[in-house]
């Protein structure tokens, strides 16, 4: 998903958010998202940071274990994908899931399509694209996704690069069943993109899990000196004041982490 920075520009607060994520807390801040997770050589906006922030939180994404990623490169707009992992066990963890069958469209040497399970593909054969069926309880039938393997291959100078060269059959086969177990759980999987879907390579991004430098040691506290009672001014007495109800809970705003003017 690219962020496009339509967000009015005002300052950023450093205010850090917490949710859990299979019975681990997460802790987030925008200054966390800056110096850690960021991929690529750009500088991201506080806008960017804030739309990450909010992906991880409410789809419930720990991307200190890499299951979601915020690349920047240059001057162009923040892209924020998710680790097909990630996307694979949100849908498993669905009740309704009840398994899939991905595979990859090849041209044989005589010229017959073939609709094949998997990613092989054996020499002299053409690789057109990747299916994916996601089969769902309740369901008649399965739900189908198919991709054409010149819509998403990455090509430099007319040549597949990196994975595209050569893994290619893996790489179509998993854009395609990133798109059918979305279709499948909107509920659960709405704005959740693979890098693939994204026009980058999951394989070239770290994953190993991210690691926060430990915060500095408190200096020792100086002992007190304790004063005898018989030297101790006498306090005035104070006025009880009364107990004053609690508030009631204020409803999380998901862009509060801007100062307003």
């Amino acid at each position: 998903m690219t962020v496009g920075n339509t967000l009015q520009k005002s300052p950023v607060r450093d205010k850090a958010i917490s949710f859990e994520v299979g019975g681990q807390e997460v802790k987030l801040s925008p200054s966390i998202v800056k110096n850690y997770l960021v991929s690529g050589n750009g500088n991201v906006t506080d806008q960017e940071v804030v739309m990450f922030l909010n992906l991880c939180k409410f789809n419930r994404l720990n991307p200190f274990l890499r299951e979601a990623y915020l690349i920047k490169y240059g001057s162009s707009p923040a892209t924020m994908v998710v680790g097909k992992d990630a996307i694979l066990k949100r849908a498993m963890r669905n009740p309704r899931y009840s398994g899939f069958q991905a595979g990859v469209y090849v041209v044989r040497q005589d010229g017959a399509l073939e609709e094949r399970t998997g990613a092989l593909l054996l020499p002299g054969e053409t690789l057109c694209g990747g299916w994916a069926k996601v089969m769902v309880k309740g369901f008649d039938c399965p739900v189908e996704a198919a991709v054409s393997f010149e819509e998403y291959c990455q090509r430099k100078d007319g040549k597949a690069t990196s994975n595209w060269a050569i893994r290619p059959g893996t790489m179509i086969r998993k854009v395609a069943l990133v798109q059918a177990l979305r279709e499948a759980f909107p509920e659960d999987l709405s704005d959740m993109y693979a890098a693939e879907e994204m026009g980058m390579d999951e394989q070239a991004l770290s994953h190993n899990p991210v690691v926060l430098s430990p915060e500095p040691t408190p200096a020792p506290a100086l002992p007190v000196r304790e004063v005898p009672a018989a030297q101790q001014p006498a306090q005035p007495a104070r006025a009880e004041t009364p107990a004053q109800p609690p508030e009631p809970p204020e409803e999380e705003d998901p862009f509060d982490f801007f100062d307003g003017e």
